[in-house]
């Protein structure tokens, strides 16, 4: 289903018994934080979509945590279950020849519906919805019920957003999602860590201001809302100067509309509920932070660029999307989990021994990734672990398990009995020095830091395992079977 905006999504997940509207009065800082980490941490009965209608000081209401379960995220992005999404994927990077006119067929009207979901160009509208209301004499930021999340923060941060920029150089446009610290009424500090596609964009500007090429500032612009397939995939690590809007397009089955910024040279989602216009100056820079993160610790205060309002656009009747993160698990779990589950056949292109991964949610994305693969040779698993250390944001990853292609990679007891019993710690770990996330606070260089990779596979001869690997003790099948039709007769559940 093609959701046209938030809107579609939050009456969707009304009929299906996955949002409540709460109605007391509730305070934008750290009430809403409160009431929502309970929801998300099943601390209540029911793990919902919040709305809260009577934000005290403000008219328009927040919705949080629109993602936060497998069954809400398979909804956003218009599958039954996440796991159809590296289904859909993996058919389409498969790029053995097809055998037959049939399947010939098939595989052109399967490219034939993409270009149809993408389109051959940006969809551009001459008015939407996010410009029913435009603010750019005096665009005030205390207008927003931005929240402030918790105790320690700096101040108030707008946590769910894409954040639209075009490379300086090749104009190619990158979509991130980057928090932003509210300054005062017209400056918000913008958030984009070392390894992120803005950053990237930041260090090109102020090269290319060097040799006189460009202007000094970068356009930008906040959008918050719009339909969620385009509100997920600012947070996919897509390659760079691959447009995340084109990700969303595929996702739903037909374009995102966009409108032309009133200030910005920028195009923007037609449908957003708010559009926060501006630019970022490559050379000025705030203090941001401190800020509770989804490492569960407080981000320390570092410089960051200053992003300048030059207009907010929005709906007559907005609502505010907000999101928080903390200890987990919280709502960017299942953020996580659509990734990991939609980029598993892009992972398999390069190490397609690879059959499955997972990234639980304690290790919070870049801490711990474990992986099955189909062992074939002496030391394939240390291939595997190399191979992901090469692969893009992967790169940050600290704690990469291989296991073997039997095991359940998302049972985490079946893993810890693999690999604290499967590994000699003197020969099977892999230790090495690299890039870690900009957030990691373990690292005594910041972005720099040991990483370990374990090989948790049986090993054999050719590996100099001389002893016998052992087997897995099973019950043999005609058991099984025998037991299988006593049961109801044993009087057990």
């Amino acid at each position: 289903m093609a959701f046209k905006d938030m809107r579609e999504f939050l009456e969707l997940l009304e009929k299906q018994g996955e949002l409540v509207r709460i109605k007391a009065p509730v305070s934008r800082d750290l009430e809403i934080t409160e009431i929502a980490d309970r929801v998300m941490k099943g601390q209540s009965a029911k793990n919902k979509a919040l709305l809260f209608e009577n934000v005290q000081g403000f008219s328009s209401p927040v919705a949080i945590n629109l993602f936060g379960s497998d069954r809400r995220m398979a909804l956003a992005l218009g599958v039954e279950d996440l796991d159809e999404l590296n289904h859909r994927l993996a058919k389409l990077v498969d790029f053995r020849l097809p055998q037959g006119l049939g399947p010939m067929i098939e595989r052109a009207a399967d490219f034939l519906d993409v270009l149809k979901s993408i389109g051959l160009g940006p969809a551009i509208v001459r008015r939407g919805p996010a410009q029913e209301v435009i603010e750019q004499d005096a665009p005030d930021l205390n207008s927003l019920p931005i929240l402030k999340c918790w105790p320690g923060d700096a101040g108030r941060f707008i946590t769910l957003m894409q954040v639209i920029t075009r490379d300086p150089v090749t104009s190619a446009r990158n979509v991130g999602m980057y928090r932003l610290q509210v300054l005062d009424d017209r400056r918000l500090a913008m958030h984009w860590q070392r390894h992120k596609g803005g950053a990237e964009h930041e260090r090109k500007a102020r090269e290319a201001v060097g040799a006189g090429l460009v202007p000094a500032r970068i356009p930008a612009a906040v959008v918050l809302g719009g339909d969620p397939a385009s509100m997920w995939c600012a947070s996919a690590p897509l390659p760079p100067n691959i447009d995340e809007y084109l990700l969303a397009g595929w996702l739903r089955g037909k374009p995102v509309e966009f409108v032309k910024c009133v200030t910005q040279p920028l195009e923007v989602p037609a449908n957003a509920e708010i559009v926060i216009e501006g630019y970022v100056d490559p050379n000025e820079h705030e203090i941001e932070g401190p800020f509770g993160d989804h490492t569960g610790y407080y981000t320390p205060a570092e410089p960051f660029p200053v992003f300048h309002v030059t207009a907010i656009t929005h709906r007559k009747n907005p609502i505010y999307p907000t999101t928080i993160v903390g200890v987990p698990p919280v709502e960017d779990v299942y953020l996580g989990k659509a990734t990991e589950r939609l980029f598993l056949p892009l992972l398999r292109l390069f190490l397609p021994e690879v059959l499955d991964y997972h990234m639980p949610p304690a290790g919070v994305f870049h801490n711990l990734v474990i992986v099955k693969i189909r062992k074939r040779y002496p030391g394939h698993a240390r291939k595997v672990i190399f191979g992901i250390w090469g692969l893009g944001l992967m790169m940050l990853t600290k704690a990469i398990v291989v296991v073997d292609e039997w095991v359940d990679v998302h049972d985490m007891n079946q893993v810890a009995w693999q690999a604290l019993g499967n590994v000699d710690w003197g020969r099977d770990v892999a230790h090495v020095d690299g890039p870690v996330d900009h957030l990691d606070h373990a690292s005594y260089r910041h972005s720099f830091g040991g990483k370990i990779g374990i090989d948790a596979t049986a090993k054999g001869p050719d590996e100099g395992y001389a002893r016998g690997w052992p087997e897995v003790a099973r019950m043999d099948e005609a058991t099984k079977k025998k037991v299988d039709e006593m049961w109801s007769r044993l009087g057990l559940r």
